[in-house]
């Protein structure tokens, strides 16, 4: 049994690492995008409806990445090129994206969806224990394991990587230095709308087989907390993602149980989590503001 519910918080958690670690390069990149749970829902509803008419959950997969890029990309345009309001503009992606999924899958809602088989390897998966956490579980788990992998790698161990954080850092020093601040930030931005459509297509094609309106129920929030709380750090997301993970499968397993606290409480979990974790960091201001890039959310208009 005990097994079974660390299988279940690896499922709840990797939605939220995986767009977490998207939005951790878009904002070491210095740009703000509170467009998450937008694009985590057309990711979500993308993935869903073309994985039905295809039968194949990988082109459900391939088009929420998709659908997540150009997304980012709009929110890219509006941001960088017109340079208009992170924060507003965020904040329309995101109500943009719930009310667009919503429109598009309404004919979806109650269908059976097309679930994700699970890796099995012979013998590694049949072992007690961590057999199946460890080799039984779905392909994108593991995707969201190489990505933060291939995120910290790339962020704190290439070129590139340090490119990105001065840009960050300081977006007017690295323009100084000939490096393109905004063709950098373009493709940021769309790396990280392309995992929060990853992170939406697993909601739907793997944690729940179908479609619910409004089915990220805030993830897209929760990771953009988690991004803080790690403090723009990948490995610490990790850690963050499935601490979040535990909460709330945590209050499903007080709710079977019988715990006399009221189901409304024990689901508001993961959200006071979110909140008491938001009070904490915005206490130690020091620390967050030595791990903050300077040039989060400030636009960047170069010489013509």
């Amino acid at each position: 049994m005990f097994e079974d519910i660390l299988i279940t918080i690896a499922t709840a958690a990797t939605p939220l690492l995986i767009a977490s670690v998207g939005e951790v390069v878009v904002e070491r990149s210095g740009v703000l995008n509170l467009g998450v749970e937008g694009m985590m829902v057309m990711g979500a509803v993308t993935g869903f409806g073309v994985a039905l008419t295809t039968g194949s959950p990988w082109l459900g997969v391939l088009a929420a990445i998709i659908v997540g890029a150009l997304f980012s990309l709009l929110f890219g345009f509006l941001t960088l090129t017109l340079v208009t309001n992170q924060v507003a503009t965020g904040l329309a992606l995101t109500l943009l994206g719930l009310g667009l999924s919503g429109m598009l899958g309404e004919s979806f809602v109650g269908l059976p969806g097309i679930k994700m088989d699970y890796i099995h390897i012979p013998f590694l998966s049949e072992l007690p224990f961590v057999g199946k956490l460890l080799f039984g579980q779905d392909p994108l788990f593991y995707v969201s394991l190489l990505l933060t992998a291939g995120v910290a790698y790339f962020l704190f161990r290439t070129r590139a990587g340090l490119t990105l954080r001065s840009i960050g850092d300081n977006h007017t020093s690295a323009h100084a230095l000939g490096i393109k601040v905004i063709a950098i930030r373009y493709l940021a931005v769309m790396f990280g709308g392309a995992c929060a459509g990853l992170a939406g297509a697993y909601l739907s094609l793997v944690y729940t087989p179908q479609w619910i309106e409004n089915m990220t129920a805030g993830r897209g929030w929760i990771a953009l907390a988690l991004v803080v709380f790690a403090s723009w750090r990948p490995w610490r997301v990790l850690a963050g993602a499935y601490l979040f993970g535990a909460v709330s499968i945590g209050q499903l397993h007080a709710q079977a149980l019988g715990i006399g606290v009221p189901s409304q409480l024990l689901s508001s979990l993961p959200y006071l989590a979110t909140i008491v974790v938001l009070v904490l960091i915005s206490r130690n201001r020091r620390l967050t503001m030595v791990n903050t890039p300077a040039s989060l959310g400030r636009p960047f208009v170069p010489d013509r």
